[in-house]
């Protein structure tokens, strides 16, 4: 929360429908770091009756993104992932919450290193569900005119 009780924002989400879709919600966010929530729904599980993969992946490079970049907009630059790589711990299911905690490493010029943890919370229990770390690369905007 901002300081006037407010969530906080970022320009990224304005046009994201994916993140919208997933019903992302924005706990906090700071340079180098974003904190970021959603409840599974039904429409998120796979044949397994657990979490599909991707959904968990999605949220987590949804909070990567948001790490990356400057909530106000960066002056012609974006910064997207150049690699990434996710760890499955334990299984999600309908009902349970998400938290992605993604923080900054490294950042060496264009180049920068991010881990993103994912927990779900149940029952008042948080279980680390996913480990995903990326790796970014800051480029030209070419949607800037």
């Amino acid at each position: 929360m901002t300081s006037n009780g407010a969530a906080p924002q970022h320009h990224l989400l304005a046009n994201d429908s994916a993140s919208d879709w997933l019903g992302i919600e924005v706990l906090g966010l700071e340079d180098g770091h974003a904190t970021i929530t959603m409840t599974l729904r039904p429409e998120m599980m796979n044949g397994f009756g657990v979490t599909h993969g991707g959904m968990v992946f999605a949220f987590a490079d949804s909070a990567f993104a948001l790490a990356c970049n400057p909530a106000q907009g960066g002056a012609g630059f974006v910064t997207v992932a150049s690699g990434v790589d996710v760890n499955f711990l334990a299984p999600t299911h309908t009902g349970q919450r998400l938290t992605a905690v993604a923080n900054r490493r490294q950042q060496q010029g264009r180049s920068g290193l991010y881990d993103v943890q994912v927990t779900a919370a149940d029952g008042g229990i948080s279980t680390v569900v996913a480990e995903f770390r990326g790796r970014s690369r800051t480029v030209p905007n070419k949607h800037v005119k």
